[in-house]
């Protein structure tokens, strides 16, 4: 992949202009806070998209407070679940090596 054709997705999400409003806003912070500051902004996943107040619903940082970007990012990602994910069972890894073409281990 070069860089022209990657993207700003991590781990299945893409966080689009929000990743630089999370990493220039001022921690600690509350949930609520975040949600009512950026709840409706759109983030995309491989099979559509959500928003970050849906994804951060159910969620309670375990101190209260989010400490940073990073623990904000952590969160999404552990609340987006499977929809992030792709295909289920899908793996990019090679089916089998030159001895092993079938791919069975």
């Amino acid at each position: 992949m070069t860089d022209s054709d990657s993207d700003d997705r991590e781990q299945g999400i893409d966080f689009g202009d929000l990743e630089d409003e999370l990493e220039s806003h001022d921690y600690p912070v509350a949930k609520d806070d975040l949600v009512e500051e950026y709840g409706d902004r759109e983030l995309d996943l491989p099979e559509g998209s959500t928003t970050f107040g849906e994804i951060l619903d159910g969620y309670e940082p375990t101190d209260g407070d989010f400490e940073s970007a990073d623990d904000v990012r952590s969160a999404v990602m552990n609340m987006v679940g499977d929809d992030a994910v792709g295909p289920e069972d899908y793996s990019d890894r090679g089916a089998g090596t030159d001895e092993n073409e079938s791919g069975a281990v």
